[in-house]
């Protein structure tokens, strides 16, 4: 099982992946202190992207690349699965 995450900001997809990869970091819900352990990527990153049929992507989510920090996204995301060991 695997976790998609299409939160418009980095940070807000970062909390979001180390919730459900190690645990609610803020312990303000219920996941607090709970490592569900799961692999998480967003909508935008290449290996995603690269798993979808191109047309689909290019329709429901091409837009949104144009305004989002993909960039930073992308090292977020890498950033937590690197930390917790979820690739």
């Amino acid at each position: 099982m695997l976790i998609l995450l299409g939160g418009a900001e980095a940070e807000s997809a970062g909390l979001a992946a180390e919730t459900v990869t190690n645990g609610d970091p803020t312990f303000a819900g219920p996941l607090a202190g709970v490592q569900l352990g799961l692999t998480v990527y967003h909508a935008v990153e290449p290996e995603f992207k690269e798993a979808v049929n191109e047309e689909v992507y290019d329709e429901q989510i091409g837009m949104m690349e144009m305004v989002l920090d993909v960039d930073e996204i992308v090292e977020e995301m890498s950033s937590i699965r690197e930390q917790f060991g979820k690739y």
